[in-house]
């Protein structure tokens, strides 16, 4: 692989000239242009009778994919835009308009569904048996069914143009209010003033007075602006509400679960099996609080590292070390890997201005895929980078599929990440060069268990709580405080001494409108890819096809089936799930062991 890497993506090969770009606006105006094209013919459509009718409807249904693909590009063009650069007015103004574009798709959507849902069964079993709909012929009854249980086409189109400046409205706000946020601190006897990004990964610095004052800055830097998440975070609710309650749905996890494809049961027993094995880990967060010698860790020790010094990785040796661990896998998985390096699809750069977090976003038409992220040379970082890349192969590995066929769900997204950052951080710890540096990186692996099961845990009871609570008004920020607190006490099982009471304000998840309850599918990820992970230790070389084969396959059925079908496995059964946990239990026996 060619060094040194460049720490900043490269955006003009897609658009040239960033927001100011005329080709991305040339772009938005045909793709504009389209859209309004399809819908009047859609609308002009006689009734569904004959197979000469299906023909037409397949071939708008081939143009709508097509169309589909070309918004998520420039959809994810300006995400990058407005990630790198918070106070990129134009981007911001793009994204207004990127919504707007969505809306009119959603309209179209909805157009479709209905052409679907009003077909007899006879017409219906002629028409997905035609070569280029049976190839999607899961998404197809999946788009049917779900068109029964919404409101008439016209409704929907109009909660779709509401959502823009309402719904939508609201997610962007909270982008806005981010992008003012500055801590101040000192540093090597200089005032700074640290964006959130940067101020994130000082949370996890091995010196616990530097956690501890980031941490007293991160509080109160979110909770200046607490009022104003408040309002964003009631009102994103509030719509959500209201919208199922005109559909007639009665469970706020009813899109959420039918957007993951996954049933209720099967979230039941997953959390059901986590809660059961917690005890192990409260002992490990008490082990660790003794190496830090404290009573109790406190909330931004948690993910801190063991030990008082922790050397830097640089970007290039973290790169390096990925390809390598990715390679003992998949060589494919190492070569995608090298190419996203190589080709510059990667914004690692620590600087002021960038969003907080780290995400993998898909260019379907150019078939390449960008990652951001803030790269400070931890593990962690690695970890992250490693994450992302995951994400990116899992895009590769369906390039080429109808667009129907690459709508994999947020769950098995973080399957195949979850999966790729095992890789390295599972090799990381067996070839560690001593007995200090591998429990460093067993510690790391540990507290990645930790979040999965207890830190999203507490996400998701928060917000299974706060929406139960807001059916019956809005919530002022104490209580969103105390039902995170309340939360946050239950999934750790009260074994910290200090909690984050704004983390509902910090956490963008919380505000993202694309994916509601964007909390389990982190977990379900994680467990499902340790499951995957550990029948890729028992098979050998030869899992790497199949692996492959997997990915495939997860948007074009039911998770369910997709774990029957390639790991024989049932996951409305704790058994499943118990063995996955059974491999981090692992980690804490050896981790005991060597504290002891």
């Amino acid at each position: 692989m060619k060094q040194p890497l460049r720490t900043t993506w490269d955006l003009d090969i897609i658009f040239p000239g960033g927001s100011e770009s005329k080709e991305l606006d040339m772009c938005l105006a045909q793709v504009e242009q389209d859209i309004v094209g399809l819908t009047h013919i859609l609308k002009q459509m006689p009734e569904l009778e004959t197979s000469s009718h299906v023909h037409t409807l397949a071939e708008k249904i081939d143009e709508y994919q097509t169309l589909s693909q070309r918004v998520r590009e420039a959809s994810a063009f300006i995400g990058c835009l407005t990630a790198q650069n918070t106070k990129d007015k134009k981007a911001l103004q793009l994204t207004g308009r990127s919504f707007a574009i969505a809306a009119k798709m959603n309209t179209l959507s909805t157009l479709l569904d209905q052409k679907l849902e009003q077909m007899s069964d006879e017409l219906w079993s002629t028409f997905v048996a035609l070569p280029n709909m049976s190839t999607v012929e899961f998404n197809l009854n999946e788009s049917r069914k779900l068109a029964k249980e919404k409101l008439p086409p016209e409704q929907e189109a109009l909660l779709g143009d509401l959502s823009t400046d309402g719904y939508k409205a609201w997610g962007s706000l909270y982008d806005t209010i981010v992008s003012h946020i500055r801590m101040e601190t000192e540093e090597n006897g200089k005032c700074v003033k640290l964006s959130a990004g940067q101020a994130h990964n000082k949370l996890s610095d091995p010196k616990r007075d530097v956690r501890e004052q980031t941490f007293k800055l991160w509080e109160e830097a979110w909770g200046e602006k607490a009022d104003f998440f408040a309002d964003a975070l009631n009102h994103l609710a509030g719509f959500r509400l209201k919208m199922y309650e005109h559909r007639g749905w009665d469970n706020v996890l009813k899109e959420p679960l039918a957007i993951n494809r996954m049933s209720q049961e099967t979230l039941d027993v997953m959390w059901a099996t986590i809660v059961k094995n917690k005890p192990v880990f409260v002992q490990y967060l008490e082990r660790k609080a003794k190496l830090l010698g404290v009573e109790k860790l406190t909330w931004c020790d948690v993910e801190a590292p063991i030990g008082e010094s922790q050397s830097k990785i640089s970007y290039d040796e973290g790169a390096a070390v990925i390809v390598e661990q990715f390679r003992k896998f998949s060589p494919d998985m190492a070569d995608f890997a090298v190419r996203a390096f190589e080709n510059n699809w990667i914004e690692a750069e620590d600087r002021d201005g960038k969003r907080p977090g780290g995400f993998c976003t898909s260019l379907p038409v150019s078939r390449q895929t960008r990652i951001f992220m803030t790269y400070a040379g931890t593990p962690s970082n690695v970890s992250t980078l490693a994450h992302e890349l995951g994400h990116g192969y899992h895009q590769f590995v369906m390039d080429g599929l109808p667009a129907f066929a690459q709508r994999y769900a947020m769950n098995v997204a973080e399957t195949a990440s979850t999966f790729a950052e095992m890789i390295v951080a599972d090799s990381a710890v067996k070839q560690a060069k001593d007995e200090q540096e591998k429990l460093a990186l067993l510690e790391d692996k540990i507290a990645r268990s930790v979040t999965f099961y207890m830190n999203i845990h507490a996400r998701f009871l928060f917000e299974t709580r706060f929406y139960e609570a807001r059916k019956d008004g809005l919530l002022a920020t104490e209580q969103l405080c105390e039902l995170m607190v309340e939360a946050q006490k239950e999934a750790f099982c009260d074994s910290l001494s200090s909690y984050h009471p704004h983390f509902w304000a910090s956490k963008l998840h919380f505000y993202k409108t694309a994916v509601p309850f964007y909390n389990f599918p982190y977990t379900f990820g994680y467990l499902f890819s340790t499951g995957i992970y550990a029948r890729a230790l028992e098979e050998g070389e030869t899992f790497a096809a199949k692996y492959d084969a997997l990915l495939r396959d997860t948007a074009s059925m039911t998770v369910e089936d997709l774990a029957r079908k390639h790991l024989d496995v049932d996951l409305t059964k704790p058994d499943f799930w118990q063995k996955a946990i059974d491999v981090t239990l692992e980690d804490v026996k050896e981790f005991m062991a060597m504290t002891e």
